[in-house]
């Protein structure tokens, strides 16, 4: 996996992205955290599942269907005042199942693990893209402060970070031509 702390810029990154009005403080939390929460299957290694089984790391929790549940219900449960169904709900349920998708889609770009069940459950195969440009971060937070570790933070600074930024800089600019342009218009 890439490292923890990459997966919430993509959210953010994305968030800058997506959102064309200020969004509530709920918004910009679920941004940080629906990347990381398909990690939620770690806790499998202190239960005893088996780290190739569906429950396992890298299993259904990683997979697109799980981003699709995932998405739909945080928009259900954290903007109830936007009526389900309506434009502005399917775009955030969108957006949450997208930015929760990019968690298996990074850890299959990288160059460790078993794979990635991204089709589960309707096909249990790990998967991993034809290049792995990211290093895969160590399971175990102490070995980030090894060479493995320095090794991890340079490919992600490249890989992840370098791209996050550039998104949030260009949707910043961007935004910030169209406000100065649409207030240098005559009425």
């Amino acid at each position: 996996m890439p490292a923890g702390v990459s997966h919430p810029i993509v959210g953010l990154a994305a968030g800058h992205a997506f959102a064309r009005e200020k969004m509530p403080l709920r918004f910009w939390v679920l941004s940080g955290v629906l990347p990381v929460f398909p990690d939620v299957d770690t806790i499998g290694f202190y239960l005893g599942v088996p780290y190739e089984s569906f429950w396992g790391h890298r299993g259904f929790f990683h997979s697109i269907f799980f981003a699709l549940l995932l998405g739909v219900f945080v928009a259900a449960v954290y903007f109830r005042e936007e009526r389900i169904g309506s434009k502005k709900w399917c775009l955030l349920a969108a957006y949450f199942f997208l930015i929760t998708a990019t968690h298996g889609i990074l850890d299959a770009f990288t160059n460790g693990g078993l794979g990635i069940a991204l089709l589960a459950p309707f096909d249990n195969t790990r998967y991993f893209f034809p290049w792995q440009p990211i290093q895969v971060a160590p399971l175990y937070p102490r070995a980030m402060f090894s060479a493995w570790g320095l090794r991890v933070v340079a490919s992600e600074l490249l890989w992840v970070w370098l791209p996050s930024v550039l998104v949030i800089v260009v949707f910043r600019t961007v935004r910030r031509r169209r406000t100065t342009t649409a207030e240098e218009e005559p009425r």
